[in-house]
């Protein structure tokens, strides 16, 4: 039987103009769906995971295309609560060369952020799972939802569930100063912590020695200190912390570390040419819950994210569609590229 793995999040509607044009000049914006925890449980879904969904979304056709969207990948939504009046959206302007990337958000008062703990039945929900993941976005959507994330969590914990949480900063939703103290007592009840290079300083106020991610200069020594002094607060068993260089929009340089309390992991470094990096981070929490119920070594687990969030940065849209073998391929060398016939 499929391990049951829960994620909990917002679902959002995405409008991007074609190809590399402006806001400004588009005429016209493709809509697909998209949004942290939901990426998440495509990654798994895809891996042939049982990957259950929990948000709040309308009843309306706008809330059920997001649904359609889910399930058309094998995501069980039966436990999405229906109500409220609006699908949360965000507008992705594709940056190229020297222009980066611009998302605008209109997500206030979507369904999620208007649900209340009455809507989600943690206990059933994590009957028979054995991880639940969510990300910084949520707490950071109000105090409500916050409220509702520590509930979960709390029955996560009771039913002996592993928990992991991409902190995931975003400075558009709130302050750093709420984010480190929401985001502090949520850790008290996560086991798996994932950072991007940012995340740790922007949340906690631990930041990496001789780095400038603006210059695309990241020093993998001083995210050792970063990953130790996460597990020390907060007593996580593993940090995996992403690395990205960014040369340019299109071109950057992607590995990442695994912190399992004794010793740490580094993965092989590649070098990306971008299709659509939104969603990367997610894809990359993915392929780590991933390796480690499948009970993979350290090395391996890390070998496995890193290789998986690569592939996304080839995939348009939010969601990492690529199969296991897919990314065992990669992760064992085979970078090339070649047509497969």
């Amino acid at each position: 039987m499929a391990k049951k793995v829960i994620t909990f999040g917002e679902i959002m509607l995405r409008l991007a103009p074609e190809g590399y044009y402006r806001f400004v000049q588009a005429d016209s914006f493709g809509a697909t769906y998209g949004g942290g925890e939901a990426n998440v449980a495509v990654s798994l879904a895809n891996y042939g995971f049982d990957a259950k969904f929990v948000t709040k979304l309308p009843k309306h056709e706008i809330g059920q295309a997001a649904v359609n969207s889910l399930r058309k990948y094998g995501v069980d939504t039966s436990y999405i609560a229906r109500g409220g009046d609006r699908v949360g959206i965000y507008f992705l302007e594709k940056g190229a060369s020297q222009r980066p990337s611009k998302v605008i958000y209109d997500r206030a008062n979507s369904s999620i952020a208007t649900a209340s703990a009455s809507d989600f039945n943690w206990k059933e929900i994590f009957d028979g799972a054995e991880w639940f993941h969510f990300t910084g976005i949520t707490p950071a959507l109000n105090d409500d939802v916050a409220a509702i994330c520590l509930e979960a969590c709390k029955a996560a914990k009771e039913a002996g569930v592993t928990i992991s949480c991409d902190l995931n900063y975003r400075n558009k939703l709130w302050s750093k100063e709420k984010a480190g103290k929401v985001m502090g007592e949520l850790c008290q009840y996560v086991d798996v912590c994932i950072a991007n290079e940012e995340d740790a300083a922007d949340v906690f106020g631990i930041k990496a020695a001789d780095t400038d991610v603006t210059k695309g200069e990241v020093n993998h020594e001083g995210y050792k200190d970063v990953a130790k002094q996460l597990a020390d607060r907060f007593g996580f068993s593993k940090v995996a912390i992403t690395l990205r260089e960014s040369i340019s929009a299109n071109d950057n340089n992607w590995s990442a570390m695994l912190y399992d309390g004794k010793d740490y992991y580094f993965s092989k470094k590649y070098a990306m040419r971008i299709v659509d990096r939104v969603g990367g981070g997610d894809s990359f929490g993915g392929g780590l819950i991933c390796a480690s119920l499948n009970g993979y070594d350290s090395q391996a687990t890390i070998e496995f994210a890193v290789a998986a969030s690569c592939l996304k940065h080839s995939i348009e849209g939010d969601f990492n569609m690529v199969s296991m073998d897919e990314v065992l391929k990669l992760a064992g060398g085979d970078g090339s590229g070649r047509v497969q016939r």
